[in-house]
């Protein structure tokens, strides 16, 4: 397969003249949508009682710019400490960053106070949700915005000291949690359990992005798993993390804790595996991780928006 045709172009100043279009695409939206389907999952998980469209859509906003907010600063501190200007490896656009400071289509500093700005309407939105849902709601939303601005930000950096991995999937399973507790007003374990297989094949996706940035982000001191293993044997965490997803969907559904129709949600794996072996093929030749990224990224989509079918129609039925 022509790899050519997997990528999209970088971006240049000219071709995001129109500040709307540059700060809009600076957030990387194409990918905003794995937290859109996070949320999803977390109003499915909620919806056991009287249901607030109207908080469901603020919802549906607020989680996907809560992403968009730790992209930008995952680009601006990508940016300071070298990882991303070194990156050669890189597969477009999948990884490497958003290119924006690279390319000059904006400044470090004008990435650093969009990404703050963002976060700042999170919180503001997440206050008011939180005045009609309970005052719950702040300590989670408190807790994916640390979360996310740790996972790269100075002193802590917890992706370059091994801990991206858990990062990336208590920040996702934060998102189902959030938008489960603005429904149900109350604390629940449901979402908790529920979302950890969304929140593993999460993690799958940034695992596998880090295979064409590994020799860059060793380079820059960045020593998550995929740079301190060989990747021959980092594939492994790849499936680790999968079986464990389909380990815990499993689990739930024989104890009881979700219906049998969520099976259905299984669907993913099939795409997943189709990424692991990709993955397996070409870890040592991570340029051609095109295909696999994108089945990895399929799974990650499928899976919670299949479950969230599956709990609204077995309480419909």
């Amino acid at each position: 397969m022509n790899q050519t045709a997997l990528t999209a172009p970088e971006p240049t100043p000219s071709a995001f003249s129109n500040p709307v279009r540059r700060y809009l695409f600076a957030t990387r939206p194409a990918f905003l949508s794995i937290a859109l389907v996070g949320c999803v999952l977390g109003l499915a998980t909620g919806a056991d009682g009287a249901f607030s469209w109207s908080l469901a859509c603020v919802t549906l906003a607020l989680g996907p710019m809560a992403q968009a907010g730790v992209n930008v600063l995952n680009d601006y501190y990508d940016h300071l400490n070298g990882s991303d200007e070194a990156n050669l490896g890189r597969v477009y656009p999948f990884t490497g960053g958003s290119r924006f400071i690279q390319n000059g289509v904006m400044s470090p500093r004008q990435t650093l106070v969009f990404g703050l700005l963002l976060f700042a309407v999170v919180m503001v939105a997440g206050l008011w949700l939180a005045s009609l849902s309970g005052s719950g709601l702040i300590w989670i939303g408190l807790s994916g915005l640390l979360i996310g601005w740790a996972y790269s930000a100075p002193p802590l950096q917890l992706n370059s000291r091994g801990l991206g991995e858990i990062c990336v999937a208590a920040g996702f399973l934060l998102i189902v949690v959030g938008a489960d507790f603005v429904q149900r007003g109350a604390w629940s374990h449901a979402p908790w359990l529920v979302g950890l297989p969304y929140a593993l094949l999460v993690s799958n996706v940034l695992y596998i992005n880090q295979f064409p940035d590994r020799e860059a982000d060793i380079q820059a001191g960045k020593l998550h798993w995929v740079a301190r293993l060989d990747p021959a044997t980092a594939v492994y965490g790849y499936w680790l993390m999968l079986f464990l997803a389909i380990a815990v969907s499993l689990a739930l559904v024989v104890s009881g804790q979700l219906p049998v129709e969520a099976l259905v949600s299984l669907a993913f794996v099939p795409a997943a595996i189709k990424g692991g072996r990709g993955l397996a093929h070409d870890a040592a030749a991570p340029a051609r991780l095109g295909p696999a990224i994108r089945m990895t990224i399929l799974a990650a989509h499928v899976q919670p928006l299949l479950l969230a079918l599956a709990l609204i129609g077995s309480r419909q039925g």
